[in-house]
């Protein structure tokens, strides 16, 4: 099966389920349909930082801008804790969905140039990450580096401020290993996001900061 034949569960504005449509379908009618985000953070350099993957060029959405540390859809008859395989496939990282602290479900909906539809329910959690960069496993066709942006950064991407920032990261080569990368960037180079969405993942990672200082 391709992606574009994969099954989606759909959904009507309030969430409930309408009945499910292949991948092609659900975005070119703009059905409702659920995601799994998960984005990493740590706190042991000397500013928390955020993690963005950098998606693949050949990506038919926003190839080669940063974005979630891991996200996917979830197909027809799958769960949430499901979404968690995400992590493993794109990160190498192996996760349990207890292992992850919930922010809540967010509504995305977004008018692509391509004249798609992209209409989702995310469901977006946040994890502690423990690896250094150079031990994850990344997928080639889908990440093509990680970059850490501290959260006060993150905060000043989310207001809008015209700045740009220096990241360090690591840049998936083509013999499969990772290098350390220096990376300049803009807001141009992020996969747009409203401000109340990263709030709310600030505010999530604020919590779990708290809980444990």
């Amino acid at each position: 099966m391709t992606k574009a034949q994969e099954r989606f569960e759909i959904y009507d504005e309030q969430m409930n389920p309408i009945g499910t449509a292949t991948r092609t379908e659900t975005h070119a009618r703009g059905y409702w349909h659920r995601t799994f985000q998960c984005w990493i953070w740590d706190r042991s350099g000397d500013k928390p930082a955020l993690l963005f993957q950098e998606r693949h060029m050949e990506k038919d959405t926003f190839p080669g801008l940063l974005d979630i540390s891991s996200a996917g859809h979830l197909t027809a008859g799958e769960g949430i804790e499901d979404g968690v395989r995400e992590l493993e496939e794109e990160l190498g990282l192996q996760a349990s969905l207890d292992q992850l602290v919930p922010c809540g479900i967010y509504k995305y909906e977004k008018f692509l140039s391509s004249g798609l539809i992209d209409r989702e329910f995310c469901h977006v959690f946040v994890l502690e990450g423990r690896l250094a960069l150079d031990e994850y496993k990344l997928q080639p066709d889908e990440v093509t580096g990680l970059y850490w942006m501290p959260l006060e950064d993150v905060r000043r991407l989310a207001e809008g401020q015209p700045l740009t920032w220096q990241l360090s990261g690591v840049s998936l080569q083509a013999d499969g290993t990772l290098r350390p990368s220096e990376k300049t960037v803009s807001a141009a180079d992020f996969v747009p996001h409203q401000r109340d969405y990263f709030e709310m993942i600030l505010q999530a990672i604020e919590e779990c900061r708290g809980q444990t200082e």
